[in-house]
């Protein structure tokens, strides 16, 4: 989506490193349009190529794709509209200051510590508009686009390709999976075909319509492949642990504007929506995202219905399964999903007697490879539907147990955990060295860790330094990486001290894989799983 301020033709972006990733509504934050026709395609004629080729016939293929394209497009398009949002802004009178009052979310960050209990300096009321794509679903003005082009809306202007517009009622969104629902008073309207993107295969030819830029280029169709699936832990604007991120990745050029516009199939069925991009510029560098429709329209549904979305859950935090998990449990490929830790103490899959360091690998009999997918195959079940999941153990074991699940607090179904590098303060002083996992660690009770103001109930051992290639390294926090972390336990056997950590360890060979039951005051619990080493190996 793009954010217009007045007529003033600015293009910035929120984007500083080279390969972040921010959603296709954030990337430019001002830009100017003028007026301008929507865009069209003349139709094509198969007259118009012959001269390119030879009276054989070998161009006739080609034709037929070019054909293939532009009917599509010709399809499509009248589905697709053009979305201007004018926004919230925060106002300030005479005497003002920054302080309890918020400030405009485009400035930097240094410039709002400056300006924080400053005067502010009155200034013209200025409206603030945002640009985006949205396509139409049901003949009577049902439209699906994004959550972030919404966002903070106080009105919504749609735009229809006949160039006829709507004042437009925001009936729900849904930030979790970055959907949205708005509704405007019309009837007769071409709703787009919906597809499978389940069914959706890496390679396949894909179309992306939609409005880049503002209003000078609406309505405009690019052609791509789709690049990947799975694509998730995209570091969106708005995101969360708990965000359902599952994308389908393209090299359609998508920029910004495109969000929430159409991802369509050679069909012409639509198997996403438009919503983010990596780029080291903010604008297409071909790795574009789009939600898939699958999950889009399943909230479309609740949102259509309720206003809002009601999930149901397993009540655990969760994480991608990695070579070493897959190892330990004795999966043939590395897939699957790591139980960290519960969500509470009546957390339904603790009920049900999955625990901590578990790998889900299906759900009623569908496999699972990933968090996002399990956080599907749950999120739209219904609160005390029962579900069958299997999960693998050490050295091959499979447990299939049934859970009934509950409704979900605040959108947690099986959140994918997050890291936050930023370390708390707290005392480092000698510690001792545990030669197996690469560490040096102390006891929770020795007085050197009270600067990191754990829990009195957590109780192991604190890791105060980790060596470089170490089997450690990559596992576990220090205080300098985002840590300290704390051991509670080796293979269920609860941690106290350097020594239990190190007696533990005494049983098991160089290569062997155990499972650590892990502490971090940010995150939580969580499993991690390490090969060890002797402590003659380096």
């Amino acid at each position: 989506m793009l954010r217009i301020k007045r007529r003033h033709l600015t293009v910035g972006t929120l984007v500083t490193v080279s390969v972040a990733v921010v959603g296709a509504a954030g990337l430019a934050q001002h830009a100017r349009t003028t007026q301008a026709r929507p865009f069209s395609v003349a139709p094509s004629s198969q007259s118009s190529t012959r001269h390119l080729g030879t009276s054989d016939g070998s161009l006739a293929p080609l034709e037929d794709l070019s054909n293939a394209f532009a009917t599509i497009a010709a399809r499509v398009k009248p589905s697709v509209v053009y979305i201007t949002v004018r926004e919230k802004s925060p106002r300030f009178a005479r005497g003002d200051t920054g302080r309890g009052f918020g400030l405009p979310r485009e400035l930097p960050p240094e410039f709002r510590e400056f300006l924080r209990g400053l005067p502010i300096v009155p200034d013209e009321p200025r409206d603030v508009f945002a640009a985006g794509s949205g396509f139409i679903v049901s003949p009577d003005g049902y439209i699906l686009t994004n959550a972030h082009v919404v966002d903070d809306a106080e009105h919504v202007t749609v735009r229809l390709l006949d160039r006829r517009e709507f004042t437009a009622k925001v009936v729900g969104r849904d930030p979790t999976t970055d959907v949205a629902v708005v509704k405007i008073d019309a009837s007769g309207l071409t709703p787009a075909q919906l597809g499978n993107s389940e069914a959706a295969r890496v390679g396949e030819w894909v179309l992306a319509i939609g409005n880049p830029l503002g209003e000078q280029l609406t309505f405009t169709v690019t052609q791509g492949i789709i690049s990947a699936k799975g694509r998730g832990a995209l570091s969106l604007p708005n995101s969360s642990n708990r965000s359902i991120q599952d994308f389908i990745q393209t090299d359609a050029a998508i920029n910004p504007g495109n969000s929430g516009g159409p991802l369509v199939n050679v069909r012409g069925e639509v198997i996403g929506i438009n919503a983010a991009i990596a780029s080291p510029t903010g604008f297409n560098a071909g790795y574009g995202f789009a939600v898939p429709i699958d999950l889009a329209r399943a909230v479309m549904d609740q949102l259509i219905k309720t206003g809002h979305v009601e999930r149901a859950a397993l009540g655990i935090t969760v994480r991608d399964a990695s070579p070493n998990d897959a190892s330990y449990a004795g999966l043939p490929n590395i897939g699957g999903v790591v139980v960290e830790d519960y969500g509470s103490a009546d957390s339904p899959a603790k009920r049900a007697g999955i625990q901590p360091g578990d790998i889900i690998i299906s759900v009623d009999g569908k496999p699972v490879e990933y968090a996002a997918q399990l956080q599907e195959a749950i999120a739209f079940r219904k609160p005390g539907d029962v579900v069958s999941v299997e999960v693998a153990r050490k050295g091959g074991t499979r447990v299939t147990t049934k859970v009934t699940l509950r409704r979900a607090d605040t959108g947690r179904v099986a959140s994918a955990d997050s890291d936050d590098n930023e370390a708390p303060n707290g005392g480092e002083s000698g510690g001792v060295k545990v030669s197996a996992l690469g560490i040096t660690g102390v006891s929770t009770d020795n007085s050197s860790v009270t600067g990191f103001e754990l829990p009195s109930d957590v109780r192991g051992v604190v890791v105060l330094r980790v060596d470089d290639g170490s089997p450690a390294a990559g596992h576990l926090l220090t205080p300098a990486t985002g840590g300290p972390d704390v051991i509670l336990s080796v293979e269920g056997t609860a941690m106290r001290t350097t020594e239990d950590l190190q007696n533990a360890l005494s049983h098991y060979r160089s290569g062997d894989i155990v499972t650590l039951r892990v502490y971090n005051a940010r995150s939580g619990k969580r499993i991690e799983r390490v090969q060890l080493r002797n402590s003659a190996s380096r």
